[in-house]
């Protein structure tokens, strides 16, 4: 079972197994990420039949959106992926890339994030 996260344009899950889709999650409401993300996995895993401890794999966007949304689709991805002790995988706008077991996904951001950014007085 495959755990697919994205985060970058309000919040995409998919439970996989064996390349089959068993179960699909999306939510629009963009800036909700950290209050449904957790709650959109569970249901995602309750309507595949399946427990976390049934994952074997996650796969997480990391890259494209918000600084903020793409951070917390990253953050919950690797906290799974130590709390299970699976690998998880980064999934980009290029092709995947393998991560070593219990190695953490970076972020790779288009743009400078806005909190950074000096303000014009």
């Amino acid at each position: 079972m495959i755990l697919k996260i994205d985060t970058t344009n309000g919040i995409f899950i998919e439970v996989l197994d064996n390349k089959k889709i068993t179960a699909r999650f999306i939510n629009i409401e963009k800036n909700k990420q950290s209050e449904l993300l957790i709650l959109t996995i569970n249901k995602a895993l309750k309507k595949a039949g399946i427990k976390p401890g049934d994952i074997k794999k996650i796969e997480v966007a990391n890259q494209g959106g918000s600084f903020t949304s793409l951070r917390i689709g990253i953050a919950t991805a690797n906290a799974l992926g130590y709390a299970l002790g699976m690998p998880v995988t980064a999934i980009g706008l290029t092709r995947a890339r393998n991560i070593k077991k219990g190695s953490q996904v970076k972020p790779k951001y288009d743009r400078e994030p806005n909190i950074t950014l000096k303000k014009k007085i």
